[in-house]
């Protein structure tokens, strides 16, 4: 008897296919993604239960672009100063940089330091509005990550991995929890005008999740978000109708394997939802002159990242779950990547948001939101303790900070420690699957149970990595 070879599509279109498909469902459902992918067809930013309670109920993650320098903000070290000019000590090695190979002289920081608050946490003189924040404040000493070039640390710090094509911390939120507020998108971008940072849109992408979980880029001016005006010769009505229509003929051809179909169907429902919502939400004029002035509205320094700081304030007020604003972005001289002068670069850039960032922790205590608002201070890596060109500073992956306050977070402490010269990460090291495992446990969620199944593996943000930070937690 001749047997016809048979290929992978004829398999899977043969009688036994549907007996595949039911054991496939019936897996599917054991695990709860039949749920969920029927829940994301008919609702996808309806609100969604965490795997726990968790403390934080919406997040306000903020990218500082370019690198900060740790031992001229957070992590004062003596040592360094004392070692002015002279080579990198051999026991340090040859850190091995983008532009720099370990082999120039150390760089003394030039800032002033001093104890701040009940905890009497340092914080240099390039920060002294935010450094009377301390007590409410985490910070993180001992971060590292994989990469000494923006872009690729870029990615890790917003998607867990060095590679483009993976989801974004703000989609897999947004993804895990819904928005309280279906009126608006769950996931908003606020970017600095002058640009976008080197690894561009996919640092806020929803790569293989439906695309309802991608971030809304929101603009300078007085529409952010634009074309929410419908044009003055269409009614509500009309547009309503329009807009059922297509969606009928749309769910014509939906079923499973068309989650780019609900996705647009989705949007579409929630760019008609937002004509009415939107507006208000993004609407300053009706904030206090008080309240303008303790973001620096009136000021030309402060005025950018202070608007989109309380924007960010208002979205969240609302029940938008992940907002995302850059410090950074566009030109070199726009940016945190102080390769020239370390001193110059970060009083511009300390000068543009250290106002509006103490305003922001400020304005959400006293509104009751600090408990309920994950405050993220973050950046792709830090700065190496030996100089570049005599004033500057070149990347270092191997040690930095970042902080985090606000919901579920222990103020006022700092975890871990980079070494007496601030280039490794020495104790309690967290890395960035680590930090994003952190986050997720803030806001309710097990990153190991925080799953979508792509291409037959179960992705997650964590990868097969992290840990919780115990530490953190209040």
């Amino acid at each position: 008897m001749n047997r016809v070879p048979i290929n992978r599509r004829d398999f899977l279109s043969h009688p036994m296919g549907p007996c595949g498909s039911l054991a496939l469902s019936w897996l599917l459902s054991q695990e709860g993604f039949a749920a969920n992918i029927a829940t994301d067809f008919a609702r996808p930013l309806a609100p969604k239960a965490p795997h726990f309670t968790g403390k934080a109920k919406s997040v306000i993650f903020m990218f500082m672009v370019g690198g900060p320098s740790q031992m001229d903000l957070f992590d004062p070290k003596p040592e360094l100063t004392r070692l002015n000019g002279q080579p990198l000590p051999p026991s340090f090695g040859k850190p091995v940089s983008q532009f720099t190979k370990g082999d120039t002289p150390l760089l003394a920081s030039t800032r002033k330091f001093q104890k701040y608050g009940n905890s009497g946490l340092e914080v240099s003189d390039l920060m002294p509005n935010l450094a009377d924040c301390v007590d409410d404040i985490c910070f993180l000493k001992s971060c590292w990550c994989s990469s000494t070039v923006h872009a690729p640390a870029m990615y890790e710090m917003h998607s867990g991995r060095t590679l483009m094509g993976h989801p974004s911390l703000g989609s897999w939120v947004s993804y895990g929890l819904g928005s309280v507020n279906e009126n608006l998108p769950a996931y908003c971008v606020l970017l600095q005008p002058e640009g976008t940072p080197e690894g561009g849109a996919p640092c806020w992408s929803n790569a293989y999740l439906p695309a309802v979980y991608q971030g809304t880029l929101l603009r300078k001016g007085a529409s952010p978000l634009l074309h929410l005006k419908p044009p003055p010769d269409i009614t509500r009505n009309r547009q309503r109708a329009t807009i059922d229509f297509i969606k009928q003929m749309n769910e014509q051809d939906l079923d499973a394997s068309r989650s780019d179909l609900a996705a647009r169907i989705s949007s579409y429902e929630l760019a008609f939802r937002m004509q009415s919502q939107a507006p208000e939400a993004v609407d300053l004029g009706n904030e206090s002159e008080r309240t303008r002035h303790n973001y620096g509205l009136n000021d030309a320094k402060t005025a950018d990242f202070g608007t989109r700081c309380l924007l960010a304030r208002r979205l969240v007020e609302r029940g938008v779950r992940f907002v995302q604003l850059y410090s950074g972005g566009g030109p070199l001289i726009t940016q945190w990547d102080a390769h020239d002068d370390i001193n110059s670069n970060h009083q511009k850039m300390c000068g543009h948001v250290d106002q509006p960032i103490a305003a922001l922790l400020k304005d959400l205590k006293a509104r009751g939101l600090l408990d309920s608002t994950l405050v993220v201070w973050a950046s792709e890596f830090g700065r190496l303790p030996n100089t570049q060109g005599g004033r500057g500073r070149d990347h270092n992956p191997h040690g930095f900070t970042m902080w985090i306050a606000g919901g579920g977070v222990k103020g006022g402490q700092a975890i871990g420690a980079t070494d007496e010269l601030g280039l490794y990460a020495i104790d309690k090291r967290i890395s960035v699957n680590d930090f994003h495992a952190t986050l997720l446990h803030l806001l309710g969620m097990d990153h190991e149970k925080l799953i979508y199944p792509h291409l037959g593996k179960d992705e997650r943000l964590t990868d097969v990595a992290g840990r919780v930070v115990e530490s953190v937690l209040a």
